[in-house]
């Protein structure tokens, strides 16, 4: 296993495991958990790949990939009653998810000849397409639509920005993919530190 297919791992269960804590927050029941776990996990790798023409998407020929990340549904569901804070690993484990994604999104745009919004769209939609989907699945207003207290999709597009560069300055693979990821978890930490938000529509009254 490369250290590109440990990231893709750990990006996928962590997913897998935050879209399992959405389903139990909405009290579904265990195929829900199962199905919502799996939308989550693979949704913004499948996009991603379609839009570099790599069809069938990877993760669906990785079997042992697809039984862990049932696994990690099923263990989620199982253990969740000894979790004191659900909202608080949710966000966790969806900021990891979010960083891996968007970098590893970022780098396949790269790989693909894509230029530098190409890229960025790549890395972005990677990083949120599985969150996204998560959230009209649930009945939830997809969380990069509106003000939720930090910045999601921005921070997405940040750290596949700085893949693209360190691409383009020639810097290491591994360099510029640990540097997406970092920037990623920078920005969407930041924002949330001090509460910063993109505008929104003045309020006509």
């Amino acid at each position: 296993m490369t250290w590109i297919d440990a990231l893709a791992w750990a990006g996928t269960l962590t997913f897998a495991a935050a879209g399992a804590l959405t389903a139990i927050e909405k009290r579904f029941d265990l195929v829900g958990v199962l199905v919502l776990a799996s939308v989550t996990a693979v949704g913004g790798g499948a996009i991603r790949d379609v839009l570099v023409g790599r069809l069938p998407p990877d993760t669906f020929r990785n079997e042992p990939l697809l039984w862990a990340v049932a696994a990690t549904a099923v263990a989620t569901f199982a253990l969740h009653g000894r979790v004191r804070s659900l909202p608080r690993l949710l966000y966790a484990l969806d900021g990891v998810g979010l960083a891996i994604f968007a970098a590893l999104g970022a780098s396949t745009g790269v790989s693909a000849g894509l230029g530098p919004w190409g890229t960025v769209f790549a890395g972005a939609v990677s990083g949120v397409g599985g969150g996204v989907l998560r959230d009209v699945l649930s009945g939830r207003v997809p969380g990069i639509l509106y003000r939720n207290g930090d910045f999601y999709a921005s921070a997405a597009a940040a750290g596949a920005l700085a893949v693209w560069i360190l691409a383009t300055l020639q810097a290491p693979e591994a360099l510029g993919t640990g540097a997406g990821v970092v920037t990623t978890l920078t920005v969407r930490l930041g924002s949330r530190a001090l509460n910063l938000a993109l505008p929104v529509p003045r309020d006509p009254t």
